[in-house]
């Protein structure tokens, strides 16, 4: 099916979209403002450099649009492209398909990547979606955020008891030998 648009439409179009400072990623980030949650934006040393890093949290936030990273898009294992199925909130384009498939499969692929990484890191990572950011559902998503935000930091500040090896117990006081 060919596009409705022409080269020079469409070209201002993408050329149009931004990767920062999106309308979802600023809904996330007034709300943990407004909570008292402080955070960095996009930091450039950690893969992937999330929307938002919160460091107290040892926690990475990344706000995706459904349609970039495939919000719940199934792609068959025969990389046949009849078989791949859009969801309601991520629509695959009738038009130049193969290359739209191709870019949706990498941004997935190096996504899981970056998300091991940054385990491997010791890092959290949580991923919101554009179309849990509605109207309707916004408010549950964003107090989700913060409850697991707080189940984050109270967990990785637990007081570990700490435990003497087996080998050798300590002894307060010995007894006297008799003598």
């Amino acid at each position: 099916m060919p596009d409705k648009l022409s080269p020079q439409q469409r070209h201002a179009n993408m050329a149009a979209i931004h990767g920062k400072d999106t309308k979802p990623e600023m809904v996330v980030r007034k709300y943990l403002w407004r909570k008292g949650f402080r955070y960095r934006l996009n930091h450039p040393r950690l893969p992937g450099k999330p929307d938002v890093v919160m460091r107290k949290y040892r926690t990475c936030i990344f706000v995706n649009g459904c349609f970039w990273h495939g919000h719940r898009v199934s792609f068959c294992p025969d990389q046949s492209l009849e078989k791949v199925e859009s969801s309601e909130c991520c629509k695959i384009p009738k038009s130049n398909t193969e290359f739209w498939v191709t870019k949706i499969k990498r941004n997935q692929e190096r996504d899981l990547k970056v998300q091991h990484e940054l385990a491997a890191m010791g890092w959290h990572a949580i991923t919101i979606w554009e179309c849990e950011l509605k109207p309707k559902v916004r408010e549950k998503t964003l107090e989700s955020l913060a409850y697991t935000l707080n189940k984050i930091y109270l967990q990785d500040r637990t007081i570990r008891r700490y435990e003497a090896p087996e080998e050798q117990p300590l002894v307060a006081a010995e007894a006297l030998p008799e003598g």
